[in-house]
């Protein structure tokens, strides 16, 4: 009787049941499609070689993981679709979003249904500050990112025309909004601030403005897509206007974008990964198999290695755990040491400043 009433419960599961216990589903979501995809592929790039090497070393707690990859586009309406859609496949741990505008909408999603997130790559405070005990990143804050970049510029080019500008994003506005801050309290005034719109091809009336205006930096807010075309017109228009922005230009396709037109561009980003003797082993992988870790491809790696390292500590895999083991965990991963505090913020070491010279980013130097 106990062998039928087994029987009968298993074929109740179904296949895809008895797999799911099998294995220990988790995902990465980012934009995969769209002008941003450049980041969607450091994020896949990161967590499929993530997966890969945790079950080649026998997966956690003796299961092996299943990784999915879904693509948000950045859009925070298509965020929530595919949080509920990973949510509906048995996702215990999403690596993501990328765009704070998609991560702070999903991250409702992920706090309600109990899933463990923790984003490689979104920097807007609210993120931590206004998200649940699911909630974590392994990159820094846009207070912390303003702050090195207004530090920055006002000690670097002290009679500087700045002009400060965003695409009303949730992380190009958060980001500009914290430089002008700072910037301020150091007894600087900016000479322009306003905002311009993501997807456009011609920003020639803004570059037009900011030459009447003599800038001589300017500071964005946005992604590399824009940033990029705004600099290749303000070369057109023969200005000398130096550019700095954020993390979001670390990517070889913002060269590919500017050319030459990008020289001397300067961006905030934390200390490059690719140059820490904990990542050694795993760079060399990446470049084994035609890869640049660059960007947040180490990014979204390490954040699969807390996780498992924070269910192994919890010995399990139940979400709550987890949860808890990071809060209270240290985790050695391919960015150092790390540990989050009570918000889910990470120890990790702020930003720095870079410099794009020869179509290659690197530390910013007098």
């Amino acid at each position: 009787m106990k062998k039928l009433l087994l029987a009968a419960a298993v074929a109740a599961i179904g296949f895809a049941g008895v797999a799911r216990a099998e294995n220990v589903v988790i995902g990465t979501a980012g934009p995969m499609t769209g002008q941003y995809a450049s980041f969607g592929a450091q994020m896949k790039a990161g967590f499929e070689m993530a997966v890969k090497d945790i079950n080649a070393a026998g997966g956690v707690m003796g299961k092996k993981i299943e990784g999915k990859v879904y693509d948000d586009a950045c859009d925070p309406k298509q965020a929530v679709a595919v949080a509920n859609k990973a949510v509906g496949d048995g996702v215990a741990f999403m690596a993501g979003h990328f765009c704070s505008g998609s991560s702070i909408p999903a991250s409702k999603v992920y706090e309600e249904e109990g899933v463990v997130m923790i984003s490689p790559a979104s920097t807007n405070p609210k993120l931590t500050d206004e998200g649940g005990p699911n909630v974590f990143r392994v990159c820094g804050r846009d207070d912390q990112q303003g702050k090195t970049a207004a530090e920055f510029i006002a000690r670097e080019f002290p009679d500087a025309r700045v002009a400060i500008f965003h695409d009303k994003t949730a992380y190009g506005k958060g980001l500009a909004d914290e430089m002008k801050k700072r910037f301020n309290e150091l007894g600087k005034k900016e000479v322009m601030y306003g905002a311009y719109t993501a997807g456009e091809k011609d920003y020639s009336a803004l570059v037009s403005k900011l030459k009447q205006n003599k800038i001589d930096i300017l500071y964005l807010g946005g992604y590399h897509t824009e940033a990029g075309l705004i600099v290749r017109q303000m070369r057109d228009q023969g200005m000398k206007t130096r550019l700095m922005s954020g993390d979001a230009l670390v990517t070889q396709e913002y060269w590919a974008i500017t050319g030459p037109a990008g020289e001397g561009t300067l961006m905030t980003f934390s200390p490059d990964p690719r140059k820490n003797p904990a990542a050694a082993d795993v760079v060399k992988k990446f470049e084994a198999a035609g890869i640049n870790p660059e960007g947040y491809v180490l990014y979204t790696y390490a954040a699969v290695q807390a996780w498992k390292q924070a269910a192994e500590q919890a010995k399990s895999t139940d979400p709550a755990k987890v949860m808890k083991a990071l809060h209270s965990g240290k985790f050695k991963t391919v960015l150092g040491e790390l540990s989050f505090d009570k918000k889910g913020d990470v120890s990790l070491p702020g930003y720095v400043v870079y410099e794009w010279k020869n179509g290659k980013y690197d530390y910013y130097k007098k």
